[in-house]
């Protein structure tokens, strides 16, 4: 429903009175200069928020940078970020401490992208997230594997949540070969989102050889459903895995490579580990 928002304004007339009335003196003058200096200050935090944003989530279309220069960006501007708005809020005593949540995608809803074969990424998607689980129980952690719109996804409570997908099985061209990896937008923590994509990028990369293609991050990664449904205190990421066409052979031949890429990138979260950026395009 569409609400009037035009004001009534009445008409008023100027009298002598109203043009004879005495200039304001300095007493009677607002005094700007705190409230001045404290626009300023808002507006400096603001922008490193938005510096931010723009390091880990901008298109390729409008930023072209390598990995390397991209991820060393985000970093530095987490330590401002840090140092600007204070510290990351800590969760409660009684949070999770050894709780992780992996959303298998698409599992319980539909097949997710078909190849012409038939190859189902909602099955690609869980083999690699059974392996996930697997290897993060034998690191002592309790693992739920979650399907796509699972009940449990509400108000869920762990260190972090990870929802894994594959992209497009249709060739779009040679470029499309890769993984990407995004945070909620509206991330309250944005230390802790920013930094968890980070650690995922860099270590998935590294492990798997494939490259970031931060160039085809979509709203849909970005705004993805279980980002507004789990607990406000549980860190989560989206990652697409590699593309079904050009990276098919090691995502169906070995699923495990893929998982422990991304076992390395949750324990360097969860141990604050230090990113060191490293070449992720294959054969470098």
């Amino acid at each position: 429903m569409e609400k009037d928002l035009n004001p009534q304004i009445s008409e008023v007339q100027e009298t002598p009175e109203m043009e004879s009335e005495a200039p304001a003196t300095s007493a009677d003058r607002p005094r700007n200069g705190f409230s001045t200096w404290r626009i300023i200050q808002t507006v400096i935090s603001a922008a490193f928020v938005v510096a931010t944003l723009f390091t880990v989530w901008m298109p390729g279309s409008l930023v072209s940078k390598s990995l390397e220069e991209r991820m060393s960006e985000a970093v530095l501007a987490e330590n401002i970020a840090s140092d600007t708005l204070g510290t990351p809020e800590p969760v409660s005593a009684t949070f999770p401490n050894n709780r992780i949540g992996i959303v298998v995608g698409h599992l319980g809803y539909d097949s997710g992208a078909v190849c012409s074969d038939g190859l189902r990424e909602v099955d690609v998607n869980n083999s690699i997230a059974t392996f996930v689980q697997k290897r993060l129980i034998e690191l002592g952690y309790h693992v739920d594997l979650l399907e796509e719109f699972d009940e449990r996804l509400n108000d869920y409570r762990g260190i972090v949540l990870l929802s894994i997908h594959a992209d497009s099985c249709v060739y779009i061209n040679d470029l499309a070969t890769g993984f990407k990896v995004a945070a909620a937008l509206s991330e309250k923590n944005f230390y802790k989102s920013s930094r968890f994509v980070n650690c995922l990028s860099e270590r998935y990369g590294t492990v798997t050889g494939l490259s970031y293609h931060y160039q085809s991050i979509t709203n849909d990664m970005t705004y993805y459903h279980a980002f507004d449904e789990i607990n406000s205190g549980t860190t989560a990421a989206i990652i697409e895995v590699g593309f079904l066409n050009l990276d098919r052979q090691i995502l169906t031949e070995n699923p495990d490579l893929i998982a422990e890429g991304i076992v390395a990138g949750i324990q360097c979260f969860i141990n604050n580990e230090v990113i060191k950026p490293t070449p992720t395009t294959p054969g470098q």
